[in-house]
């Protein structure tokens, strides 16, 4: 079977659908453009045919993109010129669309069939890129449908001419939330902005596509047409010229350059707009070429593309039944409490959330009403999806309401004694059978079942706030958590749509056991008279959403304070950090707690708006006259997080590298340009990273003491990825 059919209709239309076997979406492949290719041209060249539609046989969607692994093998085909195969690769797609676009017209824009795609949802990608190669689009009223361009994502742009033909049907104005933030818009909002031409009723979408096929339509693309001016302005133009004055700006604030794909986007609309359509098609496509062959794009494709979706998948789960939750418990209805019985809600299960009193158990349940008002609000909800939320929803004080359940989650303080008690009063209700899973940030998921009688059945599930908006949960296995808990929390993890990892039970587990270090790298830095404001832009110039000093205000300073003493406690004598302590405790003895105390290492104003460094802290630490290197500060941040993670690997903690590095980047943020800690240390090469662990170690201590296992692979100059293979498994 081909991914591609046609059939040739008497009134002379011949409809070409796309329906790759045994996939839910289509995914464009290499064979498929080779098929697409051959019917357009047999279509053509058939004299019944008046024009063609370009339809999906799939329900709801039209393409969900491109099979990534095509990159692979176009640049790996190539040999010694992985470039050469890539451009070449990236020149053989605009040919195939090139092809559609003209629709056999000759060199005065005569002759040609109309070629119209319908679209019966979503269109993501290459999905739209194909489209917008035809002469008209036409989609289907369905509210569900996402349509757009969301390359930019993953790390790379719309490289099958989407970039050079959606700034000339909208201009580089209107185009740039599209381009430069893979804005997804449903059909009708996509035809507000101009990306398709009708939205129709989802049962007359062929029908109407037939209807303009047959009319004798104009095809002839405006920029085809002789005195075409782009929407806007060109750059030349004033208008135009401030348009990229502006766009460049845009892109350099948000990105702070450490995003390659971006840069290039940028680059290949501007170069394009002051050259002929064709040869504009050339610049995307070396510009294209210039992000593949960059590292970051194969690293940040590999993360949040095929590892994502892989361990979305269950790439770990173990090999027991189905364990999809049906009723799930959740103590606690304070944020956390709050937030997870919203998301279990929304994904149709049925939620008993439970507090000491009723009016906190009320109060969570209408953080869920809250939140689909201002869905309502926006247009993303409708209130008969709010009333079925809320229905879902039982806020109670009675633990009898628990009888029942599948799953409990436990949200309440994070103290041992209440969270054992919880434990013991929930399960008495539920059963023993019941998964019962603890939302906690630090403490030790073993110590904490012993509260149960079936340890097999006790698991960590730790969400990050706030929990509907965060992508990412982690899931830590106790030394007594058995495969069917590990099923049941994989499995509800997929129902509500994130992304799990999986981890093995230590202090801090994973993600804070990385996040706390750089951290307190800023902070010591403060204390040797680093200027706070290098340190957080050194950190935002590395692609992180916010620098380690913002980030502990945000969270709060004495949330960290409590932290460093429990910690300490454990550790006694070897632990590390006393001269962050000594910043941390100095601050919460002045009230200085954070954005919540509208006072911590910023200053605020009264509605919680950041005014700057608080000036005390240049007081008590005073600025060293010679401020360190940029770099050098980087690689302190970088390296303080990263060896951290090559630890966790090393203890059994982490299992996997793949949930090593997805999980970086979308529990904190972690330089997602890199791909994660692992892949950045596969970029930099493990010999170079051990060498610069050493001279940080000399220069600032032992925390930067090159680890075992990377001084190893360093000796044998290997990478993490090649090292632990297809699986990425490092036991």
């Amino acid at each position: 079977m081909t991914d591609f059919t046609m059939e040739k209709g008497a009134d002379g239309v011949a409809i070409i659908t796309w329906d790759v076997p045994g996939k839910s979406m289509n995914v464009m492949n290499q064979q498929g453009f080779l098929d697409l290719e051959a019917l357009i041209d047999d279509a053509l060249a058939d004299e019944a045919v008046k024009g063609v539609i370009l339809t999906s046989g799939k329900e709801g969607s039209f393409a969900g993109g491109m099979d990534l692994n095509i990159i692979a093998k176009m640049r790996d085909d190539a040999g010694d010129e992985p470039a050469k195969g890539l451009f070449e690769g990236v020149m053989g797609m605009h040919a195939i669309l090139r092809k559609i676009e003209r629709a056999g017209m000759d060199d005065k824009n005569k002759g040609g069939k109309p070629i119209a795609a319908a679209l019966p949802g979503t269109a993501l990608g290459i999905g739209l890129e194909i489209p917008l190669a035809c002469h008209r689009i036409f989609a289907a009223d369905n509210p569900k449908a996402k349509i757009g361009l969301p390359e930019i994502m993953v790390g790379i742009f719309p490289g099958a001419g989407g970039t050079t033909r959606l700034v000339r049907k909208l201009g580089a104005m209107s185009a740039s939330p599209l381009l430069l933030e893979g804005k997804l818009n449903d059909p009708k909002k996509a035809k507000s902005a101009g990306v398709v031409d009708e939205v129709v009723p989802a049962d007359e979408l062929i029908d109407k596509a037939r209807e303009w096929v047959l009319s004798s339509p104009t095809i002839v693309k405006p920029w085809d047409e002789k005195g075409y001016k782009m929407p806007g302005g060109a750059p030349y133009h004033p208008a135009g010229f401030m348009t990229f004055v502006g766009a460049s700006a845009m892109v350099n604030g948000k990105t702070q350059g450490a995003f390659p794909a971006a840069k290039a986007l940028l680059s290949a609309v501007y170069e394009g707009a002051l050259v002929p359509f064709d040869t504009a098609l050339k610049i995307e496509a070396r510009w294209f070429t210039n992000v593949l062959m960059n590292p970051s794009s194969s690293a940040m494709i590999r993360s949040l593309f095929i590892n994502k979706e892989a361990l979305e998948k269950g790439a770990n789960r173990p090999d027991v039944s189905d364990q999809r939750v049906s009723k799930v418990g959740v103590m606690g209805a304070g944020m956390m409490g709050a937030g997870i019985a919203l998301v279990s809600a929304m994904a149709g299960i049925e939620v008993v959330l439970i507090d000491q009193k009723q009016e906190a158990a009320d109060k969570g349940k209408s953080y869920t009403a809250d939140y689909m008002d201002k869905g309502i609000k926006r247009g993303k909800a409708t209130e008969e999806k709010k009333q079925a939320a809320l229905d879902l929803i039982t806020a109670t004080t009675e633990y009898s309401a628990l009888k029942g359940c599948d799953l409990i989650i436990e949200a309440v303080f994070e103290d041992p004694a209440v969270k054992a008690e919880a434990t013991r009063n929930a399960l008495a209700e539920a059963g023993e059978d019941c998964i019962f899973a603890t939302n906690t940030s630090t403490l030790p998921i073993t110590e904490l079942a012993k509260a149960s009688a079936t340890p097999e059945n006790f698991i960590g599930i730790h969400f990050f706030s706030p929990v509907e908006k965060m992508m990412l949960v982690e899931i830590i296995k106790g030394a007594m958590t058995g495969p069917r808990a590990v099923a049941k929390a994989l499995d509800y993890v997929r129902q509500i749509r994130k992304t799990p990892i999986v981890v093995n039970d230590a202090r801090f587990f994973y993600a804070n056991r990385c996040i706390i270090p750089y951290i307190n790298e800023g902070i010591r830095m403060v204390a040797e008279g680093v200027a706070p404001a290098l340190i957080d832009n050194a950190a935002r110039q590395l692609g992180f959403p916010v620098g380690p000093l913002q980030l502990v205000d945000e969270t709060s300073i004495d949330l960290g304070a409590k932290i460093a003493r429990a910690t300490k406690s454990a550790m006694g004598d070897d632990y590390p950090d006393a001269a962050v302590d000594e910043v941390i405790f100095w601050m919460e003895g002045e009230g200085r707690l954070g954005r919540k105390a509208n006072a911590g290492f910023f200053d605020y104003d009264d509605k919680g708006k950041r005014q700057g460094y608080w000036d005390g802290l240049a007081q008590k630490y005073p600025r060293a006259e010679e401020q360190p290197d940029l770099h050098e500060v980087q690689h302190r941040l970088m390296f303080a997080q990263v060896l951290e993670a090559v630890r966790a690997l090393e203890d059994g903690v982490l299992e996997d590298i793949r949930e090593g590095d997805v999980g970086a980047i979308l529990a904190w943020g972690f330089a997602p340009w890199s791909g994660g800690p692992f892949a950045w240390l596969d970029i930099i090469g493990t010999p170079y990273a051990a060498e610069r662990c050493d001279q940080l170690a000399a220069k600032f201590g032992p925390r930067f003491a090159t680890p075992a296992l990377l001084r190893e692979m360093a000796d044998k100059t290997q990478g993490f990825y090649a090292r632990f293979g297809q699986q990425s498994r490092a036991a």
